[in-house]
């Protein structure tokens, strides 16, 4: 049975209501579906003041957890166009299973959040990109077939890189994701599962040639 991650990071729940959505998507497909979450690293005190959203239902993953799937799509709000440092703090402990080529061959794909229109959606995908190929992953986005990201009578995130959401109402105020965000990371969640899917299905019938 296939096996696909939803690992995410999430300040103020954006990027948790997308990692949801996400996961409806993949489970769609008959894949075994797990969310879980980066650490905080920002101390308590901080996180409080700030206003952070701690009541993330989302169990904590280790590095360790991470070769167990099939397919790892990565949640991640952007920082300055960059990945936050929350998801890049994780991922800098992923030497071990590097070295051991633990990750080469699973499918990898990225969905992000900004608080403006153009805050740094496709930089923060495709930076993120950027260990995940060292990492030997199989990259997917969110295709064209999605015909949500060409909508022109809304303002709306996605892109061909991953599914996104704007998080600032433009006036200093909270925006949840749309439905036509949502629907986005739905599509995405599946058409990565049903990748992660073929390409198993791919290998197992490969080994049976040889055999």
């Amino acid at each position: 049975m296939t096996r696909v991650l939803v690992l995410y990071y999430s300040s103020y729940g954006h990027m948790e209501i997308m990692a949801n959505a996400v996961a409806e998507g993949a489970r769609k497909t008959g894949a075994i579906v797990d969310i879980k979450r980066v650490p905080e690293i920002v101390p308590d005190a901080v996180a409080e003041s700030a206003g952070y959203k701690r009541d993330q239902a989302a169990p904590i993953a280790t590095v360790s957890d991470l070769a167990d799937y099939d397919a790892i799509i990565f949640g991640t709000p952007t920082r300055f166009g960059n990945m936050a440092s929350q998801m890049k703090n994780f991922l800098d402990q992923a030497g071990g299973i590097w070295a051991q080529d633990k990750l080469v061959g699973k499918v990898g794909s990225v969905f992000t959040s900004t608080g403006s229109q153009h805050g740094g959606q496709e930089t923060t995908i495709l930076s993120t990109h950027i260990p995940l190929l060292h990492f030997g992953m199989v990259i997917v986005g969110l295709p064209y077939t999605f015909k949500g990201q060409g909508r022109m009578d809304e303002v709306t995130g996605c892109s061909p890189y991953g599914a996104s959401t704007i998080a600032d109402d433009g006036q200093g105020g909270d925006r949840s994701p749309s439905e036509n965000e949502l629907d986005g990371a739905r599509f995405q969640g599946e058409h990565v599962a049903r990748t992660a899917i073929a390409l198993s299905e791919g290998r197992h019938l490969l080994k049976a040639r040889s055999a």
